[in-house]
């Protein structure tokens, strides 16, 4: 689907090209943020790499359709209304679900080895990413499915400006960005987002001060699990193709996007996602689909080497 929607703004040709490229860059970021804040708030806390993070969202996209789907609730055949509401159900399940499904991996997985080494944790997290990968197999198969098209492709700029912008790519920014800054002033100015931070700081003076850091890391491991789940329901909606290997891929941009923008950074997340996505999507259009993940690899050990803490991370000391 993207590889088809950066041909077609290919053919625009001249500026118009570029910034269509601009804004399907835009779009697929926001999708890539989401999944990253994911990443960064467990990171931030922890200092854990969740790398099963990117297969449950690849379970919720798969719930979700499997929901849509005519053997469920058939939202292909309602009307516009009964869709809408159909399709907020079905936001509101995946989101549930994922949370549940990221909780119960700190609780079964991950709270156990709180103490132990940090290698112990991730080389858990590959393990429990795979054996994710391994139930998204049995669930539906090793062929890619298609995602019901619930939303318009109709652009919504006049055609005779050559810029493409529709109803897919407006569902993509509308549910994203809120999301995004509903996070930021959560963690900023609620007591949970404040014990959250006081975790991050210095668990053991957050403890001594009152802080349930265990009912902290449960709840960031919920929050990050629903993001999961958002992000999986809007993928599904844009791309129109789900599949159980679909959580490696987005998964690995979503870690570079958090890794780029400073991981731990809640903002930094936001603005990797984007910036990955607008090099992915100008990379392919100017110097060639097959050419994307080495540029984007390459940007990013060159942001590396002279700001290690990413884009807008800062440097902390190591916590013993």
């Amino acid at each position: 689907m993207v590889p088809m929607l950066l041909a077609s703004a290919e053919s625009s040709g001249g500026w118009h090209s570029f910034v269509n490229f601009c804004l399907i860059g835009f779009t697929t970021g926001c999708l890539f943020a989401l999944i990253a804040l994911g990443y960064t708030m467990v990171y931030g806390i922890l200092e854990l790499i969740n790398f099963a993070h990117g297969d449950v969202f690849m379970l919720g996209a798969l719930l979700g359709v499997t929901l849509i789907n005519p053997r469920c609730m058939n939202l292909e055949a309602a009307s516009p209304g009964g869709a809408a509401a159909g399709l907020a159900v079905v936001f509101v399940v995946v989101a549930v679900f994922c949370a549940v499904v990221n909780f119960s991996i700190d609780r079964l997985v991950y709270r156990p080895l709180r103490t132990a080494p940090k290698l112990a944790p991730l080389v858990s997290a590959i393990g429990v990413s795979f054996i994710l990968m391994n139930i998204g197999l049995l669930w539906i198969g090793p062929a890619d499915t298609h995602f019901p098209d619930l939303i318009s492709r109709r652009n919504l700029l006049p055609e005779s400006s050559s810029l493409q912008f529709t109803y897919k790519d407006l569902m993509v920014v509308a549910t994203s960005v809120p999301i995004m800054i509903a996070l930021t002033l959560f963690v900023r100015y609620t007591s949970l987002g404040r014990a959250m931070r006081a975790t991050a700081q210095n668990p053991t003076a957050a403890r001594l001060m009152g802080v349930n850091v265990d009912r902290v890391i449960g709840a960031t491991f919920a929050i990050g699990g629903m993001l999961a789940g958002a992000a999986s329901l809007v993928y599904g909606l844009y791309i129109n193709t789900v599949g159980f290997q679909m959580g490696f891929q987005n998964g690995l941009y979503a870690f570079t996007a958090a890794v780029l923008g400073g991981i731990g950074n809640l903002p930094g997340a936001m603005l990797g996602g984007i910036v990955i996505g607008m090099v992915r999507s100008l990379g392919s259009g100017y110097v060639g689909e097959r050419w994307t993940t080495s540029l984007i690899f390459a940007i990013l050990i060159l942001i590396l080497v002279f700001k290690p803490s990413g884009l807008l991370g800062t440097r902390t000391r190591e916590k013993v």
